[in-house]
């Protein structure tokens, strides 16, 4: 892979072309919905779609370029974005392929950590999504969605650019204490961080991702939502006796009202979570 960009502006331009993978279940599942005319409908779709970042990126990006470079912050319903587009234009303009599996055929590491990155997105976005709700917010799919393209950059270069990947996890691995950050630009020359905000903007993303990296908007209520969403679920996937849980815990408390235990026992319990 040495075409691939050296720089972060480099790699956003790249990106902007490339065609953006989705995971073999989804590849299979459009495949049966599409040859199945009593399931299919925007709904069925979209169940699948929001089930797979890579694929909801790549449907919302692909929208945003359809409808020219000045369209605001607004497609963020997979549902509605399905509806506006049409099934038929939906499966013509934008196939299911290339798989992401397939990409990283020989790439068996690489491929581990895409598929626990995008693990960690699905268990986000559905904690973000429950207190969305439980929070009455009424823009509750822009707060599943922004959880669930929080990882979106990580994912893309886990599936494009995997050996520089696997070189800053053994860096870190070689030294613990070498911060994520430093490490990505030690191999890469910026930060997924930076990678991340570049796209959101570039893509016309959903307005609550570009929020994520404001600090004058770290305390309003989605913010907060969709950030302890990714944190709790980052650190769930490490094993339910991690010790960063309790304080999780807390600072979803504070956001739901909720007594600690009451948050542990809600998001232990919670059916999309392995």
């Amino acid at each position: 892979m040495s075409d691939r960009p050296q720089t972060l502006a480099g790699w956003v331009d790249w990106l902007g072309k490339a065609e953006i993978p989705v995971l073999k279940h989804s590849a299979r599942e459009l495949d049966r919905l599409r040859g199945d005319e009593d399931a299919l409908n925007a709904r069925t779709v979209a169940g699948v779609v929001t089930d797979d970042p890579l694929m909801t990126v790549k449907l919302l990006r692909h929208m945003q370029q359809r409808k020219g470079r000045r369209q605001a912050y607004e497609l963020v319903d997979v549902k509605q974005t399905l509806l506006m587009l049409g099934l038929e234009t939906f499966f013509r303009e934008l196939p299911a392929r290339p798989v992401a599996e397939d990409l990283l055929r020989g790439h068996a590491d690489a491929l581990i950590h895409l598929l626990r990155t995008v693990r960690r997105a699905q268990r986000a976005a559905h904690y973000a999504f429950d207190w969305a709700l439980r929070l009455h917010d009424l823009h509750a799919e822009e707060v599943q969605v922004s959880a669930l393209l929080s990882h979106s950059a990580e994912m893309l270069m886990w599936c494009f650019n995997p050996g520089p990947m696997l070189e800053i996890r053994r860096r870190q691995q070689a030294a613990p204490d070498l911060r994520s950050a430093d490490a990505q630009r030690q191999v890469l020359g910026f930060t997924g961080v930076e990678l991340q905000r570049q796209l959101v903007i570039e893509w016309h993303l959903p307005e609550l991702l570009l929020n994520l990296f404001d600090p004058a908007e770290a305390q309003s209520t989605r913010v907060r939502n969709v950030m302890l969403a990714v944190n709790l679920a980052r650190h769930s996937m490490q094993g339910w006796d991690n010790p960063a849980l309790p304080d999780d815990y807390r600072a979803i408390g504070a956001l739901l009202r909720l007594e600690p235990e009451r948050v542990r026992a809600l998001v232990m319990h919670a059916p999309e979570v392995g």
